[in-house]
């Protein structure tokens, strides 16, 4: 099975063991024992469980379902939760289906991601937000790169839909943790590195 495919699948089984767990994605990697499965979350505790029942649970699940030899779960912690796209639309998607208003927590979390330290960010709710017709919510603070190869490596995307009893509500996060190195920035760099040679070379 390609692994795009076989990734997607596993996330999804994991997606519908862990339901309203807050993870923010995961990886797989071949070791010589089998396969390692590799998930990210903010709240460990919570995927792996008392004893690690719950982690031995969907360990024999994956086995079965995709007939994996001696297959591995590794639960890695986020360090910072709040720079993680992913896991902020769980929690705007979470908070919507409890009756919070979309303005509220679309500048709640907005703050929060600002605090942590982001450049960046933009948050896009969209759907019935209050009433019958669709509207669109949208929260952004700093400087948020949106083209190029500077936006696919620095910007880390989140998507997630909340159902509410209006209807489904799509949730898009953007956040950028760190400025792009630009040409002038290399130029200043390197004439910097040159002062400091010629100023050592005077001193000999």
């Amino acid at each position: 099975m390609d692994y795009a495919i076989r990734k997607n699948a596993i996330e999804k089984h994991i997606k519908e063991y862990f339901p309203e767990e807050s993870y923010s994605k995961i990886e797989l990697e071949r070791t010589p024992l089998g396969v390692k499965i590799i998930i990210y979350t903010d709240r460990p505790g919570r995927i792996i469980g008392a004893g690690g029942r719950k982690i031995n649970e969907i360990t024999g699940i994956l086995k079965k379902s995709f007939k994996l030899d001696n297959p591995q779960i590794d639960v890695k912690s986020i360090e910072k939760p709040d720079l993680d796209a992913t896991i902020i639309a769980k929690r705007i998607a979470s908070s919507l289906e409890r009756g919070f208003n979309y303005k509220k927590i679309g500048n709640i979390m907005l703050e929060r991601i600002m605090r942590a330290g982001a450049v960046g960010t933009e948050i896009v709710i969209s759907g019935k937000l209050g009433g019958s017709k669709g509207r669109i919510g949208k929260f952004n603070e700093g400087y948020l790169k949106k083209c190029g190869q500077p936006a696919k490596e620095l910007v880390d995307y989140g998507f997630e839909e909340a159902n509410t009893r209006p209807g489904k509500i799509g949730i898009k996060v953007k956040i950028m943790k760190s400025m792009p190195i630009l040409a002038e920035d290399w130029k200043k760099d390197d004439e910097k590195k040159d002062k400091k040679k010629k100023v050592k070379n005077k001193d000999k």
